[in-house]
């Protein structure tokens, strides 16, 4: 069979898993009686209002970090957007936790200051959180647009009389807008899909009433707010496949001068966020530490937690790899392709109440490690995908040929030809498959083994026991291994890119 053919039929096997837990849904909520005693509009309107104050805020913090970062000439502008993309590689539930432990009466800011504080809950404190750990999107993708912008076009509008204020509303955020809708609507997808956050911080929304009913043996009534919570996923995804890229080629780099006081007042800005979102957790979970140590904390919690994600990660590369070709041979592919990212879009919380469904129904899955890791796989691998195709769209099919032409087999050309170039993808892809699934808490709350505990359900069932000295360890083993894959992600794709260059 042909390497085409057999990319193909692969995706094809591939749309129909990601496909599947969809139909179980569906076929799960048949006749299911959904009375939350007029809580739904109530719900609706929490999850709605979260999604919508939380791109708000994303959109005010990171669109003007990414202007500041890409076009000033405020000093260590690259060290600045490394600290201020730093926030994604923590977990929300972690900035959820501290926040949780931090405020109200009897709060850990209380007990070590003795100033009494507001609690940080519900819609606003959710949308807080929710905040300063999405805007790196809305922060990364209008710097890649505004990177592309072309300076001249601002000296023409300040040569016609408008002041740098005016002309960069009406000449630079037109002309980026979809880069801030790209980044807005990757936001309101994330607050959508989490499900600790909102649930710690006592807002009821989708993710967490399916979680209850979940709980209380209602899985048909889980799976109905489900497909109703898919349902507002899937107007996001459309919207976000509309919004279109505007290229521009620059003439003259955009350059801004800032004054002393505007300096000044943006690095306290910029102090404030990152001191909200990385300082703060750090500081209470090191407290904890501090005070209760770690003594009772279980050193297998780590290779739990990394045993199933390295399987997902090269499972997801394997899975990917067929997937990624075909997506570049042809149309059927990249239609196949998009089927396949569906998968990201299924909230973790609703990826598991599916497969649970399945465990039920065939005994010898239910529970165990391979369908925790099947769960991993068909939410993370978009991720893997895409960054597998970007470096497979880059492979010369004449080298390929060549090989072949001098009698290479199909395996063996692809192991010397096709493997080394597409590597740095290779890497990059399992990197962000692993951080993802060391992270996720509702589908390995749902799909993990009996008697398997990870870092995320150790946090989980701390915060629901009320024993906050025993989260730090799992809290600062979380935030550090996100950071280290991160580091390693990026630092490892760039080193393959440049071998792969020479």
């Amino acid at each position: 069979m042909s390497r085409p053919a057999f990319s193909l039929i692969a995706s094809v096997l591939v749309a129909l898993a990601v496909l599947a837990p969809i139909g179980v849904l569906v076929n799960l909520s048949v006749g299911a009686d959904l009375d939350l005693g007029g809580q739904t509009t109530a719900i609706v309107a929490n999850t709605l209002g979260l999604t919508a104050l939380t791109v708000l805020g994303a959109v005010l913090v990171g669109v003007p970090m990414a202007l500041v970062t890409a076009h000033t000439d405020l000093p260590g502008r690259h060290v600045w957007l490394a600290l201020l993309a730093a926030p994604l590689a923590v977990p929300s539930y972690i900035g959820a936790f501290a926040y949780f432990a931090a405020f109200g009466p009897g709060g850990e800011v209380e007990t070590l200051t003795g100033l009494a504080t507001p609690p940080i809950r519900g819609l606003g404190g959710a949308a807080l959180v929710m905040t300063l750990y999405t805007y790196p999107f809305v922060l990364l993708t209008t710097r890649a647009s505004l990177r592309q912008l072309d300076g001249s076009l601002v000296d023409a509008a300040r040569s016609l009389g408008l002041p740098l204020g005016a002309a960069l509303w009406r000449v630079v955020l037109p002309r980026v807008r979809s880069g801030i809708a790209a980044g807005a609507l990757l936001v309101a997808l994330y607050t959508l899909s989490d499900f600790a956050t909102p649930a710690i911080l006592r807002l009821d929304t989708f993710t967490r009433i399916i979680y209850v009913e979940y709980n209380a043996f209602g899985l048909d009534r889980a799976a109905l707010l489900s497909l109703q919570l898919l349902v507002l996923v899937a107007v996001v995804l459309v919207l976000e496949s509309r919004v279109g890229v505007e290229r521009e080629t620059p003439q003259r780099r955009l350059e801004i001068s800032l004054r002393a006081g505007v300096r000044t007042g943006l690095t306290a800005i910029m102090v404030l966020v990152l001191a909200a979102a990385l300082a703060l957790p750090a500081m209470v979970f090191g407290a904890w530490l501090w005070r209760d140590g770690a003594g009772g904390f279980d050193p297998m919690l780590v290779w739990n937690s990394a045993y199933p994600a390295l399987l997902a990660a090269g499972a997801a590369v394997l899975v990917a790899l067929p997937v990624a070709q075909a997506a570049a041979a042809g149309t059927a592919g990249r239609w196949l392709e998009r089927i396949a990212t569906l998968g990201f879009g299924i909230p973790g919380i609703v990826m598991g109440t599916a497969l649970v469904y399945v465990g039920l129904q065939l005994d010898f899955l239910y529970q165990t490690l391979t369908l925790l890791v099947i769960g991993y796989v068909l939410r993370f691998l978009p991720l893997a995908v895409g960054a597998i195709r970007t470096s497979v769209a880059r492979v010369d099919a004449n080298l390929i040929g060549a090989a072949r032409s001098l009698g290479a087999p199909p395996l063996e050309a692809f192991r010397r030809v096709s493997l080394p170039l597409i590597l740095p993808g290779v890497v990059a892809g399992g990197a962000l498959v692993f951080l993802e699934a060391m992270r996720e808490l509702p589908a390995t709350l749902l799909l993990r083994p009996t008697g398997l505990e990870t870092l995320t359900t150790e946090l989980w069932q701390v915060y629901e026991a009320g024993y906050f000295g025993r989260a730090a360890m799992p809290g600062l083993l979380l935030i550090a291994v996100s950071a280290v894959a991160l580091v390693f992600m990026l630092s490892g794709e760039d080193r393959l890119t440049r071998r792969g260059s020479h």
